[in-house]
């Protein structure tokens, strides 16, 4: 596992990116328990329109969970930050717009670190925004994977088991499963 040693008061960003059941979630939660353990004061956020599991703890599949503050927009992180919080995690980050890489900038900039957990691309194969912007700005990058529910292989790929051409349709393993590239498909 990667160990981050903060260096001064300097701020940066840590991206967490792979398909779904890959264990982002698990990982971005490991790592700010692990601030939390160390005493640093930590701020733990979600959109809004993901009530999966909870209404406000981020929960991983395999149960783990955090409290959290459940937000419409990335402005609203802003409204919770003060001089004091030393870690931002930001949970299923591509639900938000554009607006978070700028949010994550401002903060980084004011000596914060950033965790952001989300998908790097949709159920499509397609890059899904604004997962690519962070990825480019962040320091430190982690891509997790799965296990291809077709054929075992490692899986990068969210398949999507519903017909629906929505790109934001919230749900867990009753909607989705991970795949390889091989053995993705995308019904069009």
């Amino acid at each position: 596992m990667m160990n981050i040693v903060q260096p001064g008061h300097s701020g940066w960003i840590e991206v967490i990116c792979g398909p779904m059941f890959s264990g982002k979630t698990e990982e971005l939660i490991r790592r700010l328990r692990r601030a939390m353990i160390a005493r640093q004061n930590v701020l733990v956020f979600k959109p809004r329109i993901d009530t999966r599991f909870d209404e406000t703890n981020i929960i991983s599949h395999s149960k783990l969970s955090l409290p959290s503050i459940p937000i419409n927009s990335a402005e609203e992180i802003l409204e919770h930050v003060d001089e004091n919080t030393q870690v931002v995690g930001i949970d299923e980050v591509q639900f938000f717009d554009n607006g978070i890489v700028e949010i994550c900038q401002q903060l980084a900039d004011k000596g914060v670190r950033v965790i952001c957990a989300g998908l790097d691309q949709d159920y499509r194969g397609v890059p899904f925004e604004p997962v690519p912007q962070l990825l480019a700005i962040a320091e430190y990058i982690t891509k997790t994977l799965a296990i291809c529910m077709v054929c075992g292989n490692p899986a990068s790929r969210t398949q999507r088991l519903v017909k629906s051409k929505e790109r934001i349709l919230v749900g867990a393993s009753n909607l989705y499963e991970a795949r390889c590239r091989k053995c993705h498909t995308v019904d069009e």
